[in-house]
């Protein structure tokens, strides 16, 4: 920074309101030579119109114009192109003061680093001059405060989105989270509309346009003309808990949430995509009022009007399955998510396990299979799992270590296949070497060894090694490895793959 310079200050003005600027701001803003303003073309500037009380006879004004205003222009690097030579060109101006020794105050609506235009002067700027921002009461709080309605509370997740967003993003964000706060509508509000109305959030979403401004307009955003609709405008989910607690308890159940129909059902979603899922699991997913699980296996099923979805963290297995049970409990169709098959090392156990306590005696529990990550992993190579097998999972976080190399050396002396489950982590890296060990005691060094890792997926992998062979440190948790047995045949098919399979005979 040089020396002898002003100083640049990014100052928030709040939502509109000149009384809610604050008493720090209110004295920049007097004290400053130089005040800055972004204007459309018509020059008009509303953080200008907010600042106007506190300006002072003297002062300088830079009005930095932008170019355009939609993403239409004749420029030849687009809009993109025509905005960041602006942003270069107006850092330039405000600069031209700093050199100079002038203190510059750019007014921002709202927070200056949240949506504020601000921060691109900054990020320009802030390396070669002091640069000192001055926070703003943003739309979000001040949309709330005129609703009248609390964000979040508690343990309650709030989520604030951009318009821009593509739909079925915003749909999944929004079902995603407690509350929310969708900005920058205008010609955004048509998706904005369709996305809260595909997460089942619609009817609890409010319209805020322009809050605390005299001209302000505040209402259920059903209610809204969507060609009425400026850019000053956002959407609100606010607190659920406040909403219900205002329903009031006397109140008659909500349709849907009839006490004698409530019930579980545990669906196995399969290892990846769609066309993993079973139709009888798709027309339970269907059917659910409420989705539980860990949160990506929820972002795989889409999103379904008036469906609530509740997604947890991969250790909560327990709270998650109590969760599930209380909502069919109090009446609702409750459809707990697991990737692969829900019996399988998933949610199916944790569910029932829950079950047995007194107050879910009369939930109904129901588990639809899905295909396993060892039968998917299977299918790509042939017929590994041909004969007898086991399922054996190497997560020690569970059950003790020792129960698992107990079981290892078991299925190694039995001579079964053996299908390893959940075999590195970033904290278990040592699991997946002495399981080779053990099995090793048992089996000959070339016995093949299939490694699948995102069956389904993007990053789908399968390779086939050997058990003496193949290196533990590239195998991570998105893997499942069937190791052979004594029996499992290896061949290379005229297009090079190779092909695995047990015979069903010991002959």
């Amino acid at each position: 920074m040089s020396s002898g310079t002003g100083v640049l200050h990014g100052v928030g003005l709040g939502p509109g309101d000149p009384e809610l600027v604050t008493v720090k701001a209110a004295r920049l803003i007097s004290e400053a030579d130089v005040i800055a303003y972004h204007c459309a073309r018509h020059g008009r500037s509303i953080a200008r119109s907010v600042a106007e009380p506190y300006l002072r006879d003297g002062q300088l004004e830079e009005r930095l114009m932008y170019p355009v205003t939609t993403e239409t222009t004749n420029h030849p690097g687009g809009y993109e192109g025509a905005i960041a030579e602006f942003y270069e060109l107006a850092a330039k101006r405000l600069a031209e003061h700093l050199d100079e020794g002038r203190n510059v105050v750019l007014l921002c609506e709202g927070d200056p680093f949240f949506y504020g235009s601000y921060m691109y002067m900054h990020e320009r700027l802030a390396d070669r001059y002091e640069a000192r921002v001055v926070p703003g009461v943003t739309s979000v709080s001040g949309a709330s405060a005129e609703l009248g309605r609390p964000l979040v509370q508690r343990d309650e997740v709030l989520t604030l989105l951009p318009g821009t967003l593509p739909a079925p993003e915003l749909a999944r964000r929004l079902a995603d989270t407690e509350a929310a706060a969708v900005l920058k509508l205008g010609r955004t509000f048509g998706a904005v509309h369709e996305a809260l109305e595909e997460a089942g959030r619609l009817d609890e979403a409010y319209y805020v346009e322009r809050a605390s401004w005299q001209v302000q307009r505040v209402g259920p955003l059903t209610d809204v003309d969507p060609e009425t609709v400026p850019y000053f405008s956002l959407a609100v989910v606010p607190s659920p808990a406040y909403a219900s607690r205002k329903a009031g308890a006397d109140e008659a159940p909500a349709p849907g949430n009839d006490p004698a129909r409530g019930d579980v059902v545990v669906v196995g979603l399969g290892p990846a995509g769609p066309e993993w899922l079973t139709p009888e699991a798709d027309e339970a997913l269907r059917e659910a009022e409420h989705l539980v699980g860990y949160g990506p296996y929820v972002a795989k099923v889409p999103q379904r009007a008036g469906q609530e979805r509740h997604a947890s963290g991969n250790r909560v297995e327990a709270d998650r399955a109590r969760d599930a049970l209380q909502l069919a409990a109090d009446g609702a169709r409750v459809a707990v998510v697991s990737s692969g098959d829900p019996g399988v090392f998933a949610m199916a156990s944790a569910v029932l396990e829950q079950a047995e306590a007194s107050e879910f005696a009369d939930v109904s529990v129901r588990v639809l299979p899905g295909v396993t990550a060892a039968h998917a992993a299977a299918s790509r190579v042939g017929a590994p799992l041909g004969h007898d097998f086991a399922m054996v999972s190497l997560s020690d976080r569970l059950k003790p270590w020792d129960v698992i190399e107990r079981r290892l050396d078991a299925a190694g002396g039995a001579d079964l296949v053996v299908a390893l489950y959940n075999p590195a982590s970033r904290s278990r890296t040592t699991q997946l070497t002495t399981a080779r060990d053990v099995l090793l005691r048992h089996r000959a060094a070339g016995t093949p060894v299939v490694i699948a890792r995102d069956i389904g997926g993007a990053e789908e992998a399968v390779r086939v090694e050997t058990l003496g062979g193949f290196d533990p440190a590239e195998v991570d948790m998105r893997c499942v490895l069937i190791v052979g047995s004594s029996r499992t045949r290896v061949r290379t098919q005229p297009d090079g793959t190779p092909l695995v399979w047990t015979p069903r005979s010991y002959d």
